[in-house]
């Protein structure tokens, strides 16, 4: 990854933390754009003694579709470009379907696809004109069903698959793939909507083939080689990184 740019939305949180790590050591810099102080701060004292690669932190607020653009645009320019954009960042409401607004609904959208649209928009053309790039969306193992309560929260990592698809067919005339990674239940903040922690890692070591929970590390793998120039012929697929819970 050495004099890669990788723009990785949600890079300090639970998953992209290691991920970072990683592609730091193997030489790339990585812009982590994420607004959570305490895991920026984790983050950057982490990627303090790597010298391979460098750390570039961005505090833009997703949600904000158009500051956005105007950040990316700033990166861009300050840093020539990004070899490597991941759809990471994602909120994730739980309460049943019927309490969710439809402003609910659209602002799940808005950070979970939409700012990933924009982050894709902006590094397009430098992918284009080099000849290379790597789009990694994040999506979920709920897709699967058997999730009650994350409607909004499914129905945005089904539109990453969507585009994922549609992105590899229109971008692979220029040297681009896009392919989607879909981890399972693995312990990050995103499980404490469970009430029932105990009892949920019970029913997720059950549901796995693999009986072990799975590690931020595990990501990190799965990224590191869509990321890698040895990926460039795998395009529009999506990996299922869930210790055997889901087999497609």
């Amino acid at each position: 990854m050495k004099g890669r740019t990788i723009l990785y939305t949600g890079a300090a949180g639970g998953l992209g933390l290691a991920t970072t790590l990683l592609l730091m050591r193997r030489g790339a810099t990585v812009v982590a754009v994420d607004n959570d102080p305490a895991k920026i701060a984790a983050l950057t004292e982490a990627a303090a003694g790597i010298d391979t690669g460098r750390l570039v932190v961005s505090t833009a607020d997703l949600s904000d579709l158009a500051g956005f653009r105007t950040e990316l645009d700033r990166l861009v320019a300050d840093l020539g470009g990004f070899d490597v954009v991941i759809n990471n960042a994602a909120i994730y409401p739980s309460k049943p379907f019927e309490e969710y607004s439809i402003e609910e609904h659209q602002f799940v959208q808005r950070i979970n696809v939409d700012a990933g649209i924009v982050a894709v928009q902006a590094a397009l053309p430098g992918m284009r004109a080099r000849g290379f790039g790597r789009i990694i969306n994040i999506s979920s193992i709920t897709i699967s069903g058997g999730w009650a309560n994350l409607s909004p929260y499914v129905a945005s990592k089904g539109a990453l698959l969507g585009l994922t698809r549609a992105w590899a067919r229109e971008f692979g005339v220029h040297g681009i793939t896009v392919n989607a990674i879909a981890p399972g239940a693995f312990p990050t903040d995103a499980e404490k909507i469970h009430t029932d922690p105990a009892g949920y890692e019970r029913m997720v070591l059950d549901a796995q083939a693999i009986k072990r929970r799975g590690s931020a590390e595990d990501i990190a793998a799965a990224i590191a080689f869509f990321a890698a120039d040895e990926a460039g012929f795998v395009t529009g697929q999506t990996l299922h990184v869930n210790g055997g819970w889901v087999m497609a």
